[in-house]
């Protein structure tokens, strides 16, 4: 089954309880964690997941693009996500261990996210203990870019490897999904689609996630 995952990213921010409430038949909410470090914008840090797991009860996909994640890893569990993903690029690979180990350990899901520059490679050392692998499909930082369709190479190769030794791993994208993307990254391999402007752009919210459903 294919999941949306919506990204508050592109929700407006003055209401954003009632842009939460909008997209309740997605399966997934997909939380954007930007520290001004690792990418080049700032959004939104822990007391504001705490509302958001207030407010629904959604599964809370929340996507780590900080500086050494491990600082911060067991904050963001206590705060209420389901799944927290870091960066493979954020830290040294045993620091990334670490950090998967107290998300895991805080009873949460772990993941792992690949910038463009990463090869899929990069996430044996860990594949066998993760539940999701998400693959960028723009350069991390902000909402709105062009789908990269280069990385389709990167998501069935992402994918090859799940099936190898991972079978029951999620396989995310993140970055300019829509109508016309979505299907060439489920094609590709992917079984979760994080889509913002897409779904927050669009006059009748979900209208737009069943469209995104119906393209895949």
């Amino acid at each position: 089954m294919i999941k949306i995952a919506p990204s508050i990213l592109s929700a407006d921010f003055a209401d954003l309880k009632r842009d939460i409430q909008r997209t309740s038949t997605a399966d997934y909410l997909h939380v954007d964690v930007m520290d001004g470090a690792f990418v080049p914008n700032i959004t939104i840090g822990m007391p504001v997941v705490k509302s958001i797991r207030s407010c629904t009860d959604m599964f809370l996909d929340v996507h780590l693009m900080i500086d050494k994640p491990v600082r911060y890893a067991e904050a963001f569990a206590r705060a209420g996500a389901d799944l927290i993903t870091v960066h493979l690029e954020a830290d040294l690979p045993a620091r990334i261990a670490d950090a998967l180990r107290i998300i895991g350990d805080c009873g949460v899901k772990r993941a792992v996210a690949l910038r463009p520059i990463t090869k899929a490679e990069a996430v044996l050392p860990y594949i066998e203990e993760l539940d999701l692998v998400l693959v960028m499909t723009v350069e991390p930082g902000f909402g709105g870019q062009k789908f990269m369709e280069s990385q389709l190479d990167t998501i069935r190769q992402v994918r090859s490897i799940i099936e190898k030794y991972n079978p029951a791993c999620e396989l995310e994208v993140d970055g300019g999904i829509n109508a016309r993307t979505a299907p060439l990254a489920v094609e590709a391999g992917a079984n979760v689609l994080v889509a913002g402007s897409a779904v927050y752009g669009a006059a009748d919210i979900p209208g737009a996630i069943q469209a995104l459903r119906g393209t895949v």
